[in-house]
């Protein structure tokens, strides 16, 4: 099992910058890549980010040339750098693992609020 814990949500001002972290913690050998998601007030949780331990990269479209993930393999964590942060960003930000064959967790998620 690899547990995460995120931090680094708030409120914003639209233009603004946030980073989110996650720290992964228990088998982290077996992680094979890290994400971020979000979830949108009465909607489903969808892709924001992703990255495999090798540093291959994922984005949604809507977020592209604006956030950056980034993963410290060491340290067991991933990062979400949120630059130019629109009121559409609003939403609960979840980090994500795959590990092992088919194992995959959540954190308890972070809430991001960009005022306009």
């Amino acid at each position: 099992q690899v547990q995460l814990v995120e931090s680094g949500g708030g409120l914003v001002q639209a233009g603004g910058s946030l980073r989110l972290s996650c720290a992964a913690s228990g088998s982290v050998f077996r992680i094979n890549a890290m994400g971020w998601y979000r979830r949108f007030p009465g909607k489903q949780r969808e892709l924001v980010a992703t990255i495999t331990v090798g540093g291959s990269t994922n984005y949604a479209d809507s977020v592209k040339g604006r956030f950056t993930i980034s993963i410290d393999n060491a340290r067991n964590a991933v990062y979400l750098r949120m630059n130019r942060l629109k009121p559409d960003d609003t939403a609960v930000y979840y980090c994500n693992v795959q590990y092992g064959y088919a194992g995959t967790n959540w954190g308890q998620g972070t809430k991001v609020t960009v005022s306009s």
